[in-house]
C-alpha cells in the first residue's frame, strides 16, 4: 500500500510543479524535454543493476519503453492542444476519465474479479472526476471533440501499457532501469520535436526552463517508478490500484489547491470530493 501512496504523492507533485510553471513563465515544452533527461539520469543512478547500453534492446520490455517514450511526448502535445481548443476542464476530465481503459483491460484481459460493489465504486469514481474538475464559471467547449477523444485514448493507453509491461515482461529488479530507459526514449522523441520547432521558428533556450525540467524530472521519475511498483503489489488487482491512484490524486491535488494556491471550490466540486471518498471506500473494502 505504501507504493500506491507514494505514487499518489509524486503524481500530485507534478500538478504543483506545472502550476508554478505558469507563475514563472516557464516554457512548458522545454521544461518537459529537460525533465526527461533528469528522470533518466536519476533512474540510472538509483538502478541496482549495472548495464551496458548495447544490452538494453535485448530486454523484453524495451519495445514498450520505445512506445511509451513516444506516447509521453504525443500525449503532452495533445493535452496542450486540447487545453487551448476545448479548455482546461475538458482536458482534465478526458485525461482522468482515461483510467477506465486500464481498468477495463485488467478486468477483461487479465480476468480480474469485479464485484458489484467494486463496479459501483469505479462508476462513482468516474462521476467524481467530472464534478471535481468542473470549475466555477467555466465554459466547456464541446467543439473539436476529436482532441478530447485522442487524449482519453492516449492517456489510457499509457497506463495500460505500463500495466502490461509490469505484468508480463518486467522483472521486479529492473523497475528502475525500465523507468529510466523509458524517459530516455521520451527525451529522444522530444529532441526530434524540439529540433523541428527550432528549424521552424526562433526558440530562446533559457536557464529557468532547464531549472523547471529539474524540478519536474524528480517527481516525474518517481511517479512512474512507484506506479510500476504498485502494480506489482500481490493480492491487489490493477483495476483497484488505478481507481485508488486516480481518486487519491484528485483528493490530494484538490487539498493542495485549497491550502497552497487558495483555490475556490464550487458546490459541484464538493460533491465530487464526497463522491471520491465514497468511491474509495467501496473499492478498498
Amino acid at each position: 500500500m505504501i507504493t500506491i501512496l507514494l505514487a499518489i504523492v509524486f503524481s500530485s507533485l507534478l500538478y504543483v510543479v506545472f502550476k508554478y510553471f505558469s507563475r514563472f513563465s516557464i516554457d512548458t515544452f522545454q521544461a518537459i524535454l529537460f525533465n526527461y533527461i533528469v528522470a533518466f539520469t536519476l533512474g540510472a543512478f538509483l538502478s541496482s543493476n549495472s548495464f551496458q547500453f548495447e544490452e538494453i534492446p535485448q530486454k523484453t520490455w524495451f519495445p514498450f519503453s520505445l512506445v511509451l517514450g513516444f506516447l509521453f511526448i504525443a500525449v503532452f502535445y495533445i493535452i496542450a492542444k486540447t487545453t487551448q481548443t476545448n479548455g482546461l476542464t475538458v482536458a482534465s476530465v478526458a485525461s482522468k476519465m482515461s483510467m477506465i481503459i486500464p481498468i477495463a483491460y485488467g478486468i477483461f484481459i487479465f480476468n480480474e474479479q469485479a464485484t458489484l460493489q467494486h463496479t459501483i465504486g469505479i462508476l462513482i469514481a468516474l462521476s467524481a472526476v467530472y464534478y471535481v474538475s468542473v470549475k466555477p464559471n467555466t465554459e466547456i467547449n464541446f467543439s473539436h471533440f476529436q482532441l478530447p477523444i485522442l487524449l482519453f485514448i492516449g492517456a489510457g493507453t499509457i497506463d495500460t501499457l505500463i500495466n502490461i509491461t509490469q505484468h508480463s515482461f518486467l522483472p521486479k529488479g529492473e523497475t528502475s532501469l525500465f523507468s529510466s530507459i523509458t524517459f530516455l526514449t521520451a527525451f529522444g522523441f522530444g529532441l526530434i520535436a524540439f529540433s523541428y520547432k527550432l528549424v521552424q521558428s526562433r526558440i530562446t533556450l533559457e536557464f529557468k526552463n532547464i531549472l523547471g525540467g529539474l524540478f519536474l524530472g524528480v517527481p516525474n521519475y518517481f511517479s512512474l517508478y512507484f506506479l510500476t511498483k504498485a502494480l506489482q503489489t500481490e493480492n491487489m488487482e490493477s483495476s483497484t490500484i488505478f481507481t485508488i491512484l486516480n481518486i487519491g490524486v484528485i483528493l490530494l491535488t484538490t487539498t493542495i489547491g485549497i491550502l497552497l494556491f487558495k483555490e475556490k471550490l464550487s458546490k459541484k466540486n464538493y460533491i465530487g470530493i464526497l463522491l471520491s471518498i465514497f468511491a474509495l471506500y467501496l473499492v478498498t473494502n
